[in-house]
């Protein structure tokens, strides 16, 4: 259908731009410097609830040197166990949806559906820590800290301050009238089907 249209097909990315706005996923070692930066331990179980990435070996490599314990389905069940579940893309989905809204921390890092829904589904579950990373905020910070301008500690206080709002505390879904695109996914906050949680209990569950 898209070549149909000229417009389309000759458009231009500028891949360097949609970064700097926050716009593609971040790599593995943008977010292994992110979740160091915020302090996570590095010895705890990390698992990647996505699909097989592009050269995983080479491409994954500072994130699982940040984060040793780095694993995935394939690696915690046996092969045989995965058997039903192959050839259906969207239950083998369903099985990461399950581990990332039971998780103690969920930390996406492409704001695609099923983070967003997760997002919210945690919400329901009790503000469950979702750690919302601002890409273009850290793209920026990191880029600052490889070139040399930002010390770690500098990097580490600047990217804990961006995120301090962003642990899927209780808040207010932005609405837009008349402008839904500009407005908040509806499932990644859905106040109005929310329990209502004070400061004290969030401060317990902490």
């Amino acid at each position: 259908m898209r070549y149909a249209y000229p417009w389309w097909k000759e458009k231009e990315i500028d891949s360097e731009k949609k970064r700097k706005a926050g716009l593609c996923p971040l790599t593995p070692e943008e977010t292994a410097l992110a979740l160091r930066a915020l302090d996570i331990d590095p010895n705890i179980q990390v698992y990647i609830a996505a699909g097989d990435t592009y050269r995983a070996e080479r491409r994954m490599a500072p994130l699982k040197e940040a984060f040793p314990n780095l694993v995935k389905k394939e690696t915690l069940v046996e092969a045989s166990d995965l058997v039903p579940f192959q050839n259906h893309s969207n239950q083998m989905a369903a099985l990461d949806y399950y581990v990332s809204i039971d998780s103690d921390i969920f930390v996406p890092t492409y704001g695609g559906n099923m983070a967003k829904v997760v997002e919210g589904h945690r919400r329901y579950l009790g503000y469950k820590k979702t750690i919302l990373l601002d890409r273009r905020v850290l793209v920026d910070l990191i880029d600052q800290y490889n070139n040399g301008t930002l010390s770690w500690n500098q990097l580490s206080v600047r990217v804990k301050a961006a995120h301090a709002d962003r642990m899927g505390n209780p808040t207010t879904r932005l609405e837009v009238p008349g402008k839904p695109k500009e407005e908040d996914y509806f499932y990644t906050n859905p106040q109005e089907c929310l329990p209502l949680v004070n400061d004290e209990d969030m401060n317990q569950e902490d």
